[in-house]
């Protein structure tokens, strides 16, 4: 069973794993914690969870939940869900951004985390739509996008900037 769950305490061990190992920067998708020691990841989860609830925000940040994408006892993905967008959101990153493990890629994982993300962001943001931006040399995750409901909305030569209207959300 593929479900999401908020980044938390008890999962701790299963979330530090993951998160160590996802890239830097893949496809625009900013991971600050690669490569994190354990002890390291203990602070930085309280961080994330504090964000989560509008606190501890550095400079220019909006809050913002992490998810965790589980399939039985397995993480999958990771989703974040930027609660309402900032200038610097809505002309960049937008409300969600996402990585999903190698191994799980290419298998619906992406579809279904985000489809079950979108849920969560119809009842948390603002905004009329869902703002996402994927690079142009990723067309897994363009069709990941449009397949939930989204459309281009604009580019430019690096990016696709895609929106999903909250009412296409089911």
């Amino acid at each position: 069973m593929i479900y999401l769950k908020a980044a938390n305490t008890d999962d701790i061990e299963k979330e530090y794993l993951f998160v160590r190992d996802i890239p830097s920067d893949e496809n625009g998708y900013i991971n600050e914690y690669n490569g994190i020691s354990r002890q390291d990841f203990g602070d930085a989860l309280d961080c994330i969870i504090a964000n989560s609830e509008g606190e501890r925000l550095p400079e220019g940040y909006v809050p913002a939940t992490s998810y965790f994408l589980w399939d039985g006892e397995n993480i999958g993905g990771k989703f974040d869900l930027r609660h309402y967008l900032c200038e610097s959101r809505i002309t960049g990153a937008g409300h969600i951004g996402y990585h999903i493990a190698p191994e799980y890629r290419g298998k619906g994982y992406a579809s279904a985390g985000l489809a079950l993300l979108l849920k969560e962001a119809a009842k948390t943001v603002p905004e009329d739509e869902i703002y996402l931006r994927v690079r142009r040399n990723n067309p897994a995750s363009l069709r990941v996008m449009l397949k939930n409901g989204g459309y281009i909305k604009d580019e430019d030569d690096i990016s696709y900037y895609v929106r999903i209207p909250k009412e296409s959300i089911r």
